[in-house]
């Protein structure tokens, strides 16, 4: 009898190592598969001169000339953002398209104006700067290049904002994280079209 007990006890013994040791393995194998599926970055910082800088590196789902067909369709800007925005006038000449938006958000109450102009690159993607408006700085890039076997973009993208108001910059990063990660996961679901969103 004290033999099966002694067994009894190891068999006990090496399960609980084992258990643990398996579920380990499967949380890490899964850990491996979240960082694998959520590959995009995006970092927000406020800038010592004031203003905030965003850097992101996103993947989209679909090729280079199907988001910079989109990125440049300046009518639907609005469509790309979870904030409140319209587009008051709009003009594209000679490859440079200037665009007036009309901007609500809850930082700043009240209508909000902001006027740039956007040039395609030549190498893939959009430059956008301020010419007007409610803003001290504004300058957006998206540089797009092939992913995957071609059917995928790899974007970088890069944001400088500075409003002209008293809300902290600490404030505007906050935000400005929440609204870059909808209007990246927006484009993204835009990108797929719309028979698989």
């Amino acid at each position: 009898m004290p033999l099966l007990v002694k067994r009894g006890k190891a068999r006990f013994v090496s399960v609980r190592l084992v258990v643990p040791t398996v579920l380990l393995s499967v949380l890490a194998w899964g850990a491996g598969q979240l960082v694998a599926a959520e590959s995009d970055r995006l970092e927000v910082v406020t800038e010592s001169g004031g203003g905030v800088r965003a850097t992101a590196q996103v993947f989209l789902p679909a090729p280079p000339a199907v988001v910079q067909a989109m990125l440049a369709d300046y009518p639907h800007w609005p469509d790309l953002f979870e904030v409140r925005m319209r587009v008051a006038e709009l003009t594209v000449r000679d490859g440079v398209a200037t665009v007036d938006l009309r901007i609500e958000h809850a930082l700043m109450p009240g209508e909000h104006r902001l006027v740039t102009e956007s040039r395609t690159l030549e190498s893939g993607g959009l430059v956008t700067d301020l010419i007007g408006g409610d803003f001290t700085r504004y300058h957006r890039v998206w540089k797009l290049a092939s992913a995957g076997e071609g059917n995928q973009t790899r974007a970088d993208f890069e944001l400088v904002v500075e409003i002209k108001s008293m809300v902290p910059d600490w404030v505007v990063a906050l935000a400005m994280r929440q609204e870059l990660e909808a209007h990246f996961r927006i484009v993204k679901q835009k990108a797929l079209g719309p028979s698989k969103q």
